[in-house]
């Protein structure tokens, strides 16, 4: 997983294009990642905290979409938010 981890230094000469809302979202989908990992590192999950976990994952997944439409410059790329369900 740490292989598919932003890191906001090597979005940082996309910065420029992304501004803020490029350094939110990727403070955002570090925040996301640090919450799945702490439900992946117990050993039971309630039916909740499935649930939790598949949708911060999808969540995750919308903002990794989001940033890289940033990243390449893609102004018109669709919000994460509604890309989540």
């Amino acid at each position: 997983m740490a292989d598919a981890q932003l890191r906001l230094d090597e979005t940082k000469g996309d910065a420029l294009r992304g501004g803020d809302e490029l350094q939110q979202l990727v403070a955002e989908h570090h925040e996301l990642d640090a919450r799945i990992h702490s439900l992946s590192s117990n050993s039971y999950l309630t039916d909740q905290q499935q649930y939790e976990e598949v949708q911060l994952k999808k969540r995750k997944l919308a903002l990794k979409d989001r940033i890289e439409a940033l990243m390449r410059g893609g102004r018109h790329a669709p919000a994460a938010a509604e890309s989540s369900a």
